[in-house]
């Protein structure tokens, strides 16, 4: 499963279909949440995470964070419309990269 069908997803692409720059910007935005362990290791938070789809760096967010952390995903949210960054529901994207999956 690329995402969970309760999360949305910035997409590391512009509306004109560039790639987004720096390339570190998903690991960078999901540091917002993140923490070092008890290891010394940064640790992404459970509502927010970097992931790679087919090759385009995206952010992917659970939907429970509007509700914990209203402030944060507003500001997740309007960093992607600042930025010109596709937003979409997994559920979209699942769609898109398998269309077929489920039919038999």
């Amino acid at each position: 499963m690329i995402c969970n069908p309760y999360e949305i997803v910035i997409q590391g692409i512009t509306e004109e279909g560039r790639t987004f720059r720096p390339s570190d910007w998903a690991e960078r935005l999901s540091g917002v949440m993140s923490s070092f362990g008890e290891n010394q290791k940064l640790a992404y938070h459970q509502f927010v995470r970097p992931m790679l789809l087919e090759g385009v760096r995206c952010v992917a967010i659970d939907k429970k964070l509007e509700k914990a952390h209203p402030d944060i995903f507003s500001y997740l949210i309007d960093f992607a419309r600042d930025n010109h960054l596709r937003v979409v529901d997994c559920r979209t994207l699942i769609d898109e990269v398998y269309p077929n999956k489920f039919l038999a």
